[in-house]
């Protein structure tokens, strides 16, 4: 979407007025209007820029949820939900101005069911602080972006990341929300059950939603035994088609890998600066295998043998703790690395997911429009579900440098999309990806629309997201 038409909507002046006289007597210290802090809840890493809310309220209950949105609908004043600000596609900027509702006082671990594998937390919960708590339990929730996003933010956004190859998404690991919607009504979307035949299934709905259909206010969530053996390495590659079709024959082959990504070799350049790393800055896999001692050696040979029929100049895999940390470490840094590239440039960082069998012809053909374009972009993605992302450094300044930018985006969704993929695999829509969806789903865009009016008829909840 081109910058200057994510354009800010109609305000509704008096309501907003209303509301904030209310919720300032009501929330006392934790009702804030200050610039600064208004900015800080607008967008963080994203290249979109900021439209700032009127005002930050800190609810510590889903109590004070509620009355927050009977307020909010009231007097028809716009609610953003935030947890950490990590979201790239602006998710929490409030282009029709409004509340922005912080989640993260809500941050509370309120069941761990160890026998069934689930727990229940509020949405201000960091994935981090979620698997410290779980620590001496034996159990871990394997959903892992990459930033220490809320647990709220992710199930908004559907995200996964680096273990989505075996453990799955969001999607798959929600069992349940509590919401509070239009009214101040909170509902409870399943019970949980590991599996349910009773009606619609609300849970995928607000899973994904991106607070554009209320305010998600508790998480039922599925849990994973902490593998006895973990090994993870690094495996590079003469070229990134070569690292492709290692990684495609990997999944076909039925390894269960459980984690593979995929640097190009300017994204292994970068990590070895950013990271103090020696690897070889060529088209690399990281690897890593999930199991006991006998199934991650078994793993991890049978993945070498791949590698090598792919010209694989040698995989380099261990079982240590530190050794791995520090792998992965730089993995997660990956997008402050890949902006040291070029210290002062703006970054558009943006993803796309494809068919695995066509993961190779997406990389390969982006590679080549990168250069082509003489463009500085990395390239790093969670390769074992066919889905990677792409960080374009441009002069947001420069108004033929975001024109480029902008153009190489929308060639890279059309790509995707003309391989039977999608325009996002894990980032969402937000305000950025708005035409791309369009483009992906067409009439049945209309649906959602219409699901959105019933449940948000007064258009509440993160309005201008998703769809205008």
């Amino acid at each position: 979407m081109a910058l200057n038409a994510i354009r800010a909507g109609a305000r509704n002046e008096n309501g907003i007025a209303a509301a904030k006289t209310y919720l300032a007597t009501r929330f006392g210290d934790r009702f804030q209007t200050g610039e600064a802090i208004r900015a800080q809840h607008a967008n963080t890493t994203t290249y979109i820029p900021a439209q700032l809310p009127d005002a930050v309220v800190f609810p510590e209950s889903a109590a004070e949820v509620r009355e927050i949105v009977e307020i909010a609908c009231e007097h028809r004043v716009p609610l953003i939900p935030f947890g950490t600000g990590s979201s790239l596609e602006g998710h929490v900027n409030a282009p029709h101005g409004g509340i922005s509702v912080d989640m993260m006082r809500m941050n509370r671990v309120l069941a761990v069911n160890a026998e069934d594998l689930d727990c229940t937390v509020e949405p201000g919960v960091t994935r981090e602080e979620l698997n410290s708590y779980l620590r001496d339990t034996g159990l871990f929730f394997p959903i892992d972006p990459g930033a220490n996003a809320s647990i709220g933010g992710m199930a908004s956004t559907r995200a996964s990341g680096t273990n989505a190859v075996r453990y799955g998404t969001m999607k798959e690991n929600v069992l349940a929300v509590t919401a509070v919607v239009a009214g101040g009504r909170e509902i409870r979307t399943a019970h949980r059950a590991r599996k349910s035949s009773a009606g619609y299934d609300l849970t995928r709905l607000f899973v994904g939603a991106e607070g554009t259909l209320g305010i998600v206010t508790s998480i039922t969530l599925r849990l994973q035994g902490i593998p006895e053996v973990i090994s993870g390495g690094v495996c590079p590659f003469p070229t990134i088609a070569d690292a492709c079709n290692a990684v495609i024959l990997t999944i076909q082959s039925g390894i269960p890998v459980a984690r593979i990504e995929l640097l190009d070799a300017l994204q292994m350049k970068a990590c070895n600066a950013y990271s103090g790393l020696t690897y070889q800055e060529t088209p690399t896999l990281f690897v890593e295998f999930h199991g006991n001692g006998e199934s991650v050696e078994l793993q991890s040979r049978q993945f070498a043998e791949i590698a090598s029929e792919f010209g694989s100049t040698g995989f380099i895999w261990t079982t240590n703790p530190e050794e791995r940390a520090r792998l992965w470490k730089a993995r997660h840094n990956a997008y402050w690395a890949q902006k040291s590239l070029m210290p002062g440039r703006a970054i558009l960082s943006t993803d796309v997911c494809v068919p695995i069998s066509r993961l190779a012809d997406c990389v390969a053909a982006t590679h080549e429009d990168i250069a082509a374009h003489g463009l500085v972009a990395p390239i790093v993605g969670h390769a074992g579900d066919g889905n990677f992302h792409v960080g374009l450094l441009f002069d947001d300044k420069d108004a033929a440098d975001v024109a480029q930018a902008e153009a190489f985006v929308e060639r890279l969704n059309a790509r995707a999309l003309s391989m039977d993929g999608t325009c996002t695999g894990e980032h969402g829509i937000g305000q950025g990806k708005m035409p791309f969806l369009a483009a992906e789903l067409g009439d049945a865009l209309d649906l959602m629309r219409q699901i959105k009016r019933s449940l948000d008829p007064d258009n509440i909840f993160n309005p201008g997201k998703i769809f205008a």
